[in-house]
């Protein structure tokens, strides 16, 4: 067994070379210690992208696997320096978890449905407007559950047909002057025959065009927030968030 001073007077690099050459298992924990510090950091950042359906400590555990995967399968004449290596596993990792977890409910439509009951009934015993502490409070839900599932609620109408997307890929929704509710497209939308419709769509696209939608309208991170999340370019991002508007919409209209 090597000593632990000898071992912590080693630098990363010399450590990684020296667990390329022996293999000892004593060095690949100390390797991992040293690298630990980069799952925090960006469990901490990233934390807006898995909130409500992980906890950091999860986060952490699994990226301690992450690092020891990772010093086995590191080539330091291919791939760049281990820090900026590890990192990208990291990122990719905890994006996999999320999706891994579903950031849409199964029950989502059951849920939203039950939401708007709690709203009404509660409206009507209080005789005003119910905050959303106490429409969770009502259905018996974490208050961090109930507004992620606002924001998907709200992001089902955003991506509507009437969903005006322009060449920079920024969003708005259609105005309409009719004050007949029934006219106007953010209401016929909450249907659930339509919201059916749309979420097969989203999963109808590619991994990334879902995981953009997914951080954009659910979790309401900004192009450039994901653009380093996804570590590419914020143009990049806006094209990858078009191309995704523009497949829901083709895929929509077969369905009007």
């Amino acid at each position: 067994m090597l000593p632990a001073d000898y071992l912590e007077e080693k630098t990363n690099e010399e450590l990684l070379e020296m667990y390329r050459k022996e293999g000892k298992l004593e060095v690949k924990q100390a390797l991992t210690l040293r690298h630990l510090y980069i799952v925090k950091t960006i469990a901490i950042q990233m934390r807006s992208v898995y909130a409500g359906t992980l906890q950091m400590e999860d986060i952490i555990n699994e990226g301690v696997i992450a690092i020891m995967k990772g010093i086995d399968r590191y080539d330091p004449e291919r791939d760049n320096k281990f820090e900026t290596f590890i990192s990208r596993r990291i990122r990719g990792m905890i994006i996999d978890l999320v999706r891994k977890n579903d950031w849409m409910p199964r029950d989502f439509r059951k849920q939203v449905k039950a939401m708007e009951d709690a709203r009404v009934a509660l409206d009507r015993t209080l005789g005003r407007q119910p905050s959303d502490e106490e429409i969770a409070e009502h259905m018996g839900m974490d208050i961090r559950k109930f507004r992620k599932l606002q924001r998907m609620s709200v992001m089902m109408n955003v991506l509507s047909l009437d969903m005006i997307t322009d060449d920079e890929g920024e969003h708005q929704s259609l105005q309409l002057s009719s004050g007949d509710m029934d006219s106007q497209p953010e209401k016929a939308f909450l249907k659930g025959e339509s919201r059916q419709i749309l979420a097969e769509a989203i999963e109808s696209l590619k991994e990334k065009e879902k995981l953009v939608v997914s951080l954009y309208y659910v979790e309401e991170l900004n192009m450039g927030q994901i653009a380093q999340i996804l570590q590419v370019s914020e143009p990049r991002i806006s094209q990858i968030h078009s191309s995704a508007i523009r497949k829901l919409k083709a895929y929509m209209s077969n369905y009007q």
